[in-house]
């Protein structure tokens, strides 16, 4: 079993920052995918920024430039940089551990941002 517990979620303006933390403990492997998701009220959830075992990262064209995914394998955390938000950032965040066959989630965080 592998548990993820994220935290660094809550309330900010518009144009503020926050940093989003996941701690990954169990059974884990440091060649696993490691990424952030995130579902706003009445849409799917959505990938929002991916890390892999070699560091290379991916995003959602929507924070490209603002958001930055890092992970510290000596610390087995994720983190997601959130800058520069915007109202539509508003949704739950959640953290994703990805290795073959074996997915697992986070509870998710709230984040809201206000105009």
């Amino acid at each position: 079993q592998v548990h993820l517990v994220e935290s660094g979620g809550g309330l900010v303006q518009a144009g503020g920052t926050l940093r989003l933390s996941c701690v990954v403990s169990g059974d884990i492997s440091r060649l696993a995918a490691m990424g952030w998701y995130r579902q706003a009220p009445g849409k799917q959830r959505e990938l929002v920024a991916t890390i892999t075992s070699a560091f290379a990262t991916n995003y959602a064209d929507s924070v490209k430039g603002r958001f930055t995914i890092s992970r510290d394998n000596a610390k087995n955390t994720v983190h997601l940089q959130m800058n520069s938000l915007k109202p539509e950032d508003t949704a739950v965040y959640y953290c994703n551990y990805i290795r073959g066959w074996r997915e697992y989630w986070g509870q998710g965080t709230q984040v809201t941002v206000s105009s």
